[in-house]
């Protein structure tokens, strides 16, 4: 058997997958803005410049806020690439790979924007978490269901 993926799913999943990595990694700037905006750093040498007004904290509200949602993108963005990249393995149908990549990664920027940017009250972050979550799950039990 000889494996082939669609060129347009392959695309797809790359690109949207550098949308993610990009936004991970902005993720520890924006941990860092939030540090040096609230003068707040978790070891004693980073305060060594400026001990008047830094302090060492390690559980400020804003700070952990944002650091939740990066591992909260640890938790669930991980597993979309390696579950994506098996699921382009099973050579889906392009339209419906293309979708699921699509809003998987919108739901994980609208996670972070009202978890980590602008804190909107709940049900936004659980709605926004559940969407990206149960695209991973139905990408996994595709893969499962074509082993079968």
């Amino acid at each position: 058997m000889q494996l082939e993926i669609s060129p347009e799913v392959w695309s797809s999943f790359k690109f949207f997958g550098s949308l993610l990595l990009l936004k991970m990694v902005a993720m520890s700037i924006l941990t860092a803005i939030q540090r040096f905006t609230h003068k707040v750093f978790a070891n004693p040498e980073d305060v060594a410049h400026d001990k008047k007004n830094c302090k060492v904290i390690y559980n400020h509200p804003d700070v952990e806020r944002v650091r939740r949602a990066h591992q909260n993108d640890i938790e669930n963005i991980l597993p979309f690439f390696f579950i994506g990249f098996l699921y382009c393995l099973i050579n889906p149908v392009a339209t419906t790979a293309i979708l699921l990549f699509k809003v998987f990664t919108a739901s994980r920027y609208i996670h972070t924007l009202v978890y980590a940017v602008y804190p909107v009250r709940q049900p936004a972050r659980a709605l926004a978490w559940a969407v990206g979550y149960g695209i991973n799950i139905f990408m996994a039990v595709q893969v499962l269901l074509s082993a079968l």
